[in-house]
């Protein structure tokens, strides 16, 4: 009877425990002060549809835009707002929009990339899995990256719409708040 007692009681136990990933996820349901960052030659704060977008979602999920800018695809324009950005303790996130193609004037990948620490590999990957399933084999066309820099997680996505609602929508909001409390251990 001991025995089919203590058995009993572990399996008790291991029923109601919580998967650790959902724990950590639980826990990373906070409030963040984000930055909104826009590449494109012909964007304009007016005609940037997609950068309203992440903001508007970031909103809506109880975070913060602590900055919003709209600029040019130039490389050294991107670094420079990500070092001015990486001086912030406030920012917390950093999601970069458009650039992430492979036609000449496309370079934010290579200005995002050269600037990250430590990259989340998976990021990429999952969004090109998921981006196939909805327009095919052109999803290997973008570059879209992610990693962290100092305290900071920086995504960097398609400019449009479609992506920005995926990414969005299917790995940057559910993780978030994950991938930040990670930064802070």
């Amino acid at each position: 009877m001991g025995k089919h007692q203590s058995h009993q009681g572990h399996d008790s136990h291991t029923s109601h425990a919580q998967p650790s990933h959902l724990t950590h996820k639980s826990t990373g349901k906070i409030s963040l002060t984000c930055m909104v960052i826009t590449c494109g030659d012909s964007r304009t704060p007016e005609s940037d549809t997609s950068g309203k977008l992440i903001c508007h979602l970031l909103k809506e999920q109880g975070h913060k835009i602590a900055d919003y800018q709209v600029i040019k695809d130039e490389p050294t324009d991107i670094k420079n707002l990500l070092s001015r950005a990486s001086g912030q303790n406030a920012i917390q996130a950093i999601i970069v929009n458009g650039g992430t193609g492979i036609s000449r004037r496309d370079s934010t990948f290579e200005a995002v990339d050269g600037f990250l620490e430590k990259r989340l590999d998976g990021f990429g990957e999952l969004f090109r899995y998921l981006s196939y399933q909805d327009i095919g084999s052109s999803a290997m066309l973008s570059r879209a990256t992610a990693g962290t820099h100092g305290g900071q997680v920086i995504f960097s996505i398609p400019g449009s719409q479609g992506a920005v609602q995926l990414a969005m929508e299917k790995l940057i909001l559910p993780e978030i708040g994950h991938i930040t409390g990670e930064l802070t251990k």
